[in-house]
């Protein structure tokens, strides 16, 4: 069956935006249904690009527009989502790209550049999960695609696969290198380690999207403890509780102080503010990740339910593990410690780590082996869950109509297995990590992502503005939404604004060297012409236009997603009943307890 629908315009004339909601207009779209112009017993085909209006299948109250061969699979549990969204960005950046930028600039500059960013990732998140609860969809080309402009769900389309294609080998070389902490590549060729690594993550990706979950869950848990662990170990330090029992408090921010200059040639206060600037960059890396959860919202079971208390859990998942986290290890580790420069040299095992460096000042002996192991761990779920978003971003693509058909075709399991083919030979980028240059190699990886993964952010802004005018313009009020974000549009604005600051000036210091560092350069703005090129680019073949607030689709899949949310209330009921008989188990556990905490 093929679906074509001409676009919708609803006019406000006669309804209050203040008191107007859902259903109100769903009356009014039912009246508006398309007809049905050709049928196929082949696939359906609806081009999110033509505004329709809301349309589902005869007798079918879960109709999204797609056949069995292109659906993927909602086996994603409460769980799942929750710990997805916190692991996403808990890895090497946090554990290892700290040491960088506290030698760099010095532990309130961190503390403030991390924190700052973090409350840019919140504004972020919220407003994808805003969009993500109202109509979950197939990643974030197809959000830009309905409510911006099709141009624009093309350029982060392909923008936020790049970044997937590059940080997927980028982090099966990070698992090499930490390996190397004990056994050298002259030892063993890191190409071994890449080849394991990358068979396991491709079993895990490619038996369904549970088996994901499942593997991300518990992988996710650890992390949380790991960094728990971690939080506790250096206020015991910060306090005296080590072998050393030296008393530190904030004796390093007074000596050898709280901010470094850039340089001897850029000192003062000018060297200081270039120093805090500089850091951004590892900042952004840090949180890369984070918007996962737009991702995986398309496989959740009852969306409206747990991406919103994922999304609710973010503010305090950054103070906790980013900004506590920072705060501390600036109170055990100076910038100019002998074993933290050593440190920056040392690639992405534990010795590159500033936590290393404090548990070894502090006359502990065994932590780092351990410490190593749980990098080698972080690494591997980074691994694991990048896979599974480059995968998903290229469907995303397909299903939009932005890629090739093919790779919107999925087995019985739900696996876009085209995709999943595709973005694994990807990965064999990683095999450059036998070079000796490798470690050069990942820092300049890092610096292409982190300017990819700033535009996708960017781009998720502009569309969340895109929608907050159209739900005004159709007339919808806010509290008739499942989730909606706080302090918005006023929020959306302030971090569009300092989100493409960030992306002009964040590698502003190759410029300030002797030599020019065209490089860095390159890989620390590449990203940009990229997305320029896409979007003007398809703009002028496709002859797309801004989508008007007035004519944005706002209903097509609403009802499937309403009687879907309305089924699941059902089913929460039953499993509440089904408890209070059969007595507790581990996911009542999770979703009573550890669920409000994780």
């Amino acid at each position: 069956m093929r679906i074509t629908s001409a676009p919708l315009s609803v006019s406000n004339s006669d309804t209050s935006a203040s008191d107007k909601d859902f259903s109100n207009v769903d009356s009014k779209a039912q009246d508006q249904k398309p007809e049905v112009l050709e049928k196929s017993a082949e696939y359906i085909d609806l081009d999110l690009e033509q505004c329709s209006t809301s349309a589902r299948a005869e007798n079918d109250h879960v109709f999204d527009g797609k056949q069995e061969e292109v659906r993927l699979k909602k086996d994603l549990k409460a769980r799942h989502v929750s710990m997805i969204a916190i692991g996403g960005s808990l890895g090497t950046g946090l554990l290892i790209g700290t040491g960088a930028s506290l030698s760099t600039a010095g532990p309130v500059a961190v503390l403030i550049a991390y924190s700052f960013v973090g409350l840019l990732v919140f504004f972020v998140m919220a407003c994808l999960g805003e969009m993500a609860t109202f109509i979950p969809l197939d990643g974030f080309t197809s959000y830009a695609t309905r409510y911006c402009d099709p141009a624009l769900g093309f350029a982060v389309g392909y923008v936020y696969l790049f970044k997937y294609l590059i940080i997927t080998p980028n982090q099966l070389t990070a698992a090499a290198l930490v390996i190397q902490y004990w056994i050298s590549r002259d030892t063993v060729n890191p190409g071994v380690w890449i080849t394991v690594f990358l068979i396991v993550i491709v079993a895990i990706n490619t038996f369904g999207v549970k088996y994901f979950g499942e593997f991300e869950f518990w992988l996710s848990s650890f992390k949380v403890l790991v960094m728990l662990g971690l939080i506790i170990l250096m206020f015991i330090l910060m306090l005296g509780g080590g072998p050393n029992h030296d008393r530190l408090g904030f004796r390093y921010w007074k000596n050898p102080g709280a901010f470094k200059p850039y340089s001897e040639d850029i000192s003062g206060s000018i060297g200081k503010f270039v120093s805090f600037v500089s850091v951004f960059v590892n900042a952004i890396f840090a949180y890369l990740g984070v918007e996962l959860t737009g991702i995986v919202a398309a496989e959740a079971q009852n969306p409206r339910r747990n991406i919103p208390r994922a999304i609710k859990l973010t503010m305090y998942r950054i103070i906790v593990f980013y900004v506590i986290t920072i705060l501390l290890l600036g109170m055990c580790v100076p910038y100019n410690d002998p074993l933290l420069l050593d440190a920056r040299r040392r690639s992405t095992s534990a010795a590159a780590s500033p936590f290393v460096v404090a548990i070894s000042t502090a006359g502990i002996d065994v932590l780092p082996h351990i410490f190593n192991v749980c990098v080698l761990m972080f690494v591997f779920s980074a691994c694991n869950s990048d896979l599974y978003v480059a995968s998903r971003s290229l469907y995303s693509l397909a299903i939009d109509n932005k890629a090739p058909r093919l790779f919107a075709r999925t087995n019985r399991w739900g696996i876009p297995y085209n995709s999943l083919i595709l973005t694994t030979a990807f990965c064999c980028l990683a095999y450059m990590n036998v070079s000796s240059s490798s470690s050069q190699i990942f820092t300049y990886f890092v610096n292409v992502t982190s300017i990819f993964g700033l535009l996708s952010w960017i781009s998720i802004l502009i569309t969340y503005i895109c929608f907050d005018r159209a739900l005004r313009a159709q007339g919808i009020s806010k509290r008739s939404l499942a989730y909606f974000a706080p302090l918005q549009p006023y929020g959306a604005y302030f971090a569009l604004f300092f989100c493409i600051l960030l992306g002009l000036v964040k590698n502003f210091t190759v410029f300030l060297g002797h030599t020019f560092d065209y490089k860095t350069f390159i890989t620390g703005y590449i990203g940009i012409p990229v997305f320029v090129i896409s979007y003007f680019g398809y703009k002028w073949i496709k002859k797309t236009k801004i989508v008007k607030p007035e004519d944005v689709d706002l209903f097509t899949f609403k009802e499937a997603v309403d009687l879907e949310e309305e089924e699941w209330k059902i089913r929460d009921q039953e499993n509440k009943e089904k408890l209070a008989t059969n007595g507790k188990n581990f996911e009542w556990f999770y979703e009573t307890i550890l669920g409000k905490i994780f």
